[in-house]
């Protein structure tokens, strides 16, 4: 771990949906190693707080929906903290229910905020990056991505996209010195699964073992990344096994009602109103 912080040393770092969770741990842990943190969120009262209580120099409002947001807000931290090495893309969210009771404007904002959200900070943070030879685009994805999970089909759907997505762009860009890399977290304690069980016979992750794996990806650059290592394993299995017994297994671990029949609503309740943008 010492030779990570001395990779990660000194750094520009921005770290989308940086307010809470996935984002907030990175950003705890980058800070610590010595990194220069610009964390960004949708959430303006959450990302002040955050960035504060960690004594960042650079936090405010991100929509990465928003061009014009999203552009300026790595225009502040260039002017701020100098060149951006790492972009994270983490922002994101995880609304669940049966695919015929999802609205509309959840799909789209599932998309818009999962998958284009991604794709637009990806292009903004690769335009600067290749103009001078070297940087690294990190995406967060999910396990979900590669599981088909019932209760969760717009989610998968949007994390099977982030994961093409970086492996074409990584493919893309191989010789101009830019790395694009995607950590696919499985069940992780925030609350993204609130009210929720986890796989039946898993350990889920902690938000420091995505920060871990974040750190370990800039010193050390890598297509992909699985957290945790285990369940990346189950998932990677599957891909040879047939499709009745990849049926089988996700029921096994309990993926067929984990997201349906099996969530406790009431203390999923605040975490789905913000992830749908119902006003409280």
């Amino acid at each position: 771990m010492a030779e990570v912080t001395a990779t990660v040393r000194g750094k520009v770092v921005v770290i989308t949906g940086g307010a809470r969770g996935i984002g907030l741990a990175t950003a705890t842990a980058l800070h610590r190693a010595g990194a220069k943190v610009a964390i960004g969120d949708v959430d303006e009262a959450t990302v002040k707080e955050s960035g504060s209580t960690l004594n960042l120099d650079v936090y405010g409002t991100l929509d990465v929906t928003d061009l014009d947001s999203f552009t300026s807000f790595l225009d502040q931290v260039e002017r701020q903290l100098g060149p951006i090495d790492v972009l994270v893309n983490n922002a994101g969210i995880m609304p669940v229910g049966r695919l015929i009771d999802e609205p509309d404007r959840v799909t789209r904002r599932i998309l818009d905020i999962n998958v284009y959200g991604v794709i637009l900070g990806s292009k903004l943070a690769a335009e600067r990056m290749v103009a001078r030879g070297s940087g690294h685009v990190i995406n967060i994805a999910s396990l979900a991505g590669e599981t088909p999970t019932p209760g969760m089909a717009t989610y998968c759907a949007s994390k099977a996209a982030v994961l093409a997505f970086t492996d074409s762009a990584r493919r893309e860009y191989r010789d101009s010195g830019v790395h694009f890399s995607a950590v696919l977290p499985t069940f992780t304690n925030t609350e993204l699964i609130a009210g929720t069980a986890g796989a039946k016979g898993l350990r889920n992750a902690e938000p420091a073992d995505i920060a871990n794996a974040v750190l370990e990806l800039i010193a050390t650059p890598k297509p992909r990344v699985a957290v945790t290592r285990i369940a990346g394993l189950l998932v990677a299995s599957q891909k040879f096994m047939p499709g009745p017994l990849t049926d089988w297994m996700g029921r096994a671990f309990g993926l067929d009602h984990v997201f349906l029949d099996d969530v406790d609503s009431a203390a999923r309740k605040a975490y789905e109103d913000r992830a749908r943008g119902v006003e409280g």
